[in-house]
């Protein structure tokens, strides 16, 4: 703050009082500001777990933004949340670091010794350097920067501190990145297109668009946890039989009269599952589309619900993140891998060649396979890594899908959401049901072992490892 000193005409005695004030007005002035520094105030503010839920969502709207398919989303909210973990656990000695048990994680680079840091602060840095690598938006994630770095530095952060926070913020961030261009991602971008052919009981694009199949090599992305793509194959689908006493048609008409006998609670579940990031909408020769988060996306907004309503502090917080995103991620993978084996066709696409040439499900059909189901999935598998965290009969008011016009849903655990999770793709008409039963299972077996594998509280200081 700077004083302009005006020339004023005033006594003498006036003017001795004048300055008895001045270390008065300097204390009132400037001690609030070195208070915040001295106490440590503004570690406080850093630490509040909001700065991190505030970044996750940002990042969830950018990922809305630029349309991202379910996999690759998976990847993008993965590779974040480790890199702002692995710099809050050097910060904490009840917490270890995931290098060792994610396959090719090596030890990631430590603080300078001596030098002090706010690690909260590094981890937002890390966050959000990731964050900006993996989208196309990042004009819209350097704008968050900037607005989130300014807030920091009014917190009353000394200018040391904070700029060794960002570098080191970045050391990770740089150490992550290089780990990250070794996931077979890049590769896979040129790799061949899903070739379609007209084979009996395989996958058809399906209208009104047509889409190509989706992240065909997806199974070939390097895993978090799991084995591999193929660690959790699940049973094989109903044989493709189109005769009226099979079991085929069996499932593939419980879904056309499901469909045609909704309730309105079942068209409210099938449409608050729905999460589908891209829905075209075609009204005579105009089409447009809208945006929605994607299936992981409503799982970090059950994981951004639940850590608040359990009131975790921001390393438990940034675990929870950490925990769930990859668990969705080698969920994907998996999930991936059986959708281009068994590459079985869609309900959508059997009913009108044999039923009804007429009949549209209530969701858009998805471009790609239709087992696993990849809601059954990878709900299945963050279920198991919530109810890991915060126990079982953990109830929760999921509001998620609010912002896209959607009525808030309660559920009695993350079992009983993921269930719903799972069954809105009947409802929807966009699966069967051996789809859905046996891809929750697939999901829990993912999610059991990366809970079983992956440690990340000390074993001294958990029961659950």
């Amino acid at each position: 703050m700077i004083f302009k000193i005006e020339h004023l005409k005033i006594g003498k005695r006036k003017l001795f009082s004048f300055f008895l004030l001045i270390p008065t007005l300097f204390l009132i002035t400037f001690l609030p500001s070195c208070q915040n520094q001295e106490n440590g105030s503004y570690k406080d503010l850093v630490n509040n777990p909001e700065y991190y839920h505030k970044s996750l969502k940002k990042l969830t709207d950018v990922i809305v933004h630029d349309i991202f398919s379910p996999p690759v989303a998976s990847r993008i909210y993965a590779y974040p949340n480790i890199a702002a973990y692995e710099v809050l656990v050097n910060g904490n000695s009840d917490y270890q670091s995931m290098a060792g048990q994610l396959k090719g994680l090596t030890e990631v680079p430590k603080p300078v010794v001596g030098e002090e840091i706010s690690h909260p602060v590094a981890s937002l840095h890390a966050f959000l350097i990731i964050g900006k690598a993996l989208v196309f938006s990042e004009e819209k994630i350097e704008a968050y920067q900037s607005e989130l770095y300014e807030e920091l530095k009014n917190a009353g952060i000394p200018e040391t501190i904070y700029d060794a926070s960002m570098a080191y913020g970045e050391v990770v961030a740089k150490h992550i990145l290089a780990w990250i261009n070794e996931d077979n991602y890049k590769q896979t971008r040129t790799f061949p297109k899903f070739t379609v052919n007209d084979d009996k009981g395989r996958w058809q694009p399906t209208p009104p668009d047509y889409m190509e199949g989706i992240e065909p090599h997806w199974n070939q992305i390097r895993p978090f946890i799991i084995d591999s793509a193929t660690q959790f194959i699940p049973a094989k689908p109903t044989a493709f039989d189109l005769n009226k006493d099979s079991d085929f048609y069996r499932e593939m008409m419980e879904v056309y009269e499901t469909v045609n006998q909704l309730s309105e609670e079942q068209t409210e579940i099938a449409k608050f599952w729905d999460c589908n990031p891209f829905v075209s909408h075609h009204q005579g020769h105009v089409m447009f589309a809208t945006k929605k988060i994607t299936p992981g996306g409503h799982w970090m907004g059950i994981t951004l619900i639940a850590s608040r309503k359990a009131n975790l502090n921001l390393i438990e917080t940034c675990e929870a993140y950490t925990r769930v995103s990859i668990s969705l991620a080698d969920a994907f993978i998996s999930c991936w891998d059986e959708k281009y084996r068994s590459n079985l066709i869609r309900p959508e696409t059997v009913i009108n060649q044999t039923v009804d040439e007429d009949w549209v499900p209530l969701l858009q059909t998805p471009p790609f396979p239709e087992y696993t189901s990849g809601h059954s999935v990878i709900s299945g598998s963050a279920a198991v890594t919530l109810t890991e965290l915060l126990g079982d009969n953990f109830a929760f008011l999921d509001s998620t899908e609010v912002e896209y016009g959607l009525t808030a849903r309660h559920f009695d655990s993350f079992y009983d959401a993921s269930e719903e999770a799972a069954l809105s793709r009947l409802y929807g008409g966009i699966h069967y049901m051996p789809a859905i039963r046996n891809g929750v299972d697939q999901g829990k077996k993912v999610g059991h072992f990366i809970a079983k594998k992956l440690v990340t509280k000390k074993l001294e200081n958990t029961s659950v490892q």
